[in-house]
């Protein structure tokens, strides 16, 4: 296997792995908790606008996630996912310290810092985007 295809293949893997944590967040956003309910909890986390940032949240988590494991519209989805990231980290968990385990921030930039390196690198061989010729990159 060539370095190309290596690098292909390691970028469909991210995708994939993020994409099913950002679609397992997303998902449960809206069917699981419910937007009623999302929306209680930013408000009272002192989101600006709760009811939209639900909405926003929920939408780019699973709209996103499902982009980024078919590879479509990927510097797009990855953009919109790392903003989305910094917005949690920002309005929620920077002052709980680095651990999820105590509300921290771990997470976030984790998934944040790959959805902006998916975005930058583009989604590789093995995507919807190079099958129509969509190597864009951001």
């Amino acid at each position: 296997m060539n370095s190309s295809t290596q690098r292909d293949l390691a970028l469909l893997i991210a995708r994939v792995g993020l994409g099913v944590v950002f679609v397992a967040h997303g998902w449960q956003k809206f069917f699981t908790t419910g937007l009623d309910n999302v929306t209680t909890g930013f408000r009272g986390m002192d989101i600006p606008a709760p009811r939209a940032s639900a909405i926003f949240a929920a939408a780019v988590e699973l709209g996103g996630g499902i982009a980024l494991i078919a590879g479509v519209l990927t510097s797009i989805a990855g953009l919109l996912l790392f903003a989305n990231m910094l917005g949690a980290f920002a309005f929620v968990h920077i002052e709980n310290g680095v651990f999820v385990s105590g509300g921290g921030y771990e997470l976030v930039v984790a998934l944040g810092v790959g959805a902006l390196l998916i975005a930058v690198t583009g989604a590789g061989k093995f995507s919807i985007d190079a099958s129509f010729g969509k190597a864009v990159r951001v």
